[in-house]
């Protein structure tokens, strides 16, 4: 939007609004325009997150058909990130079956 194109608007705006209530509209505009901003990078990294989940899940497939051996550097990645994941679960999940020693 233009310089003269938001003159405009904001023209209307005070005769249509008025004085004292331009304010309060401009602000409740620009909370909207906030929250969309907000969802559409929350829904951005969310498929972004879903693309390199699906592109790990084909390196991993392609691994296995190459029964681990010979592959390229992308899919070793993929791989070594995939194991350091199972790892933290198999860790995490290991911590929160034992029981608690304490002594009161």
């Amino acid at each position: 939007m233009g310089m003269w194109e938001l003159v405009v608007v904001l023209v209307v705006g005070l005769i249509v609004l008025g004085p004292e209530r331009l304010p309060v509209a401009i602000r409740t505009v620009s909370r909207w325009i906030n929250t969309v901003k907000s969802v559409a990078n929350s829904v951005k990294a969310e498929v972004n997150e879903e693309l390199r989940v699906h592109e790990l899940h084909n390196n991993l497939k392609k691994a296995e058909q190459q029964n681990m051996q010979d592959l390229p550097d992308d899919v070793k990645q993929s791989v070594d990130e995939l194991k350091k994941a199972a790892e933290s679960v198999k860790h995490s999940y290991k911590n929160a079956s034992e029981p608690s020693n304490k002594t009161d």
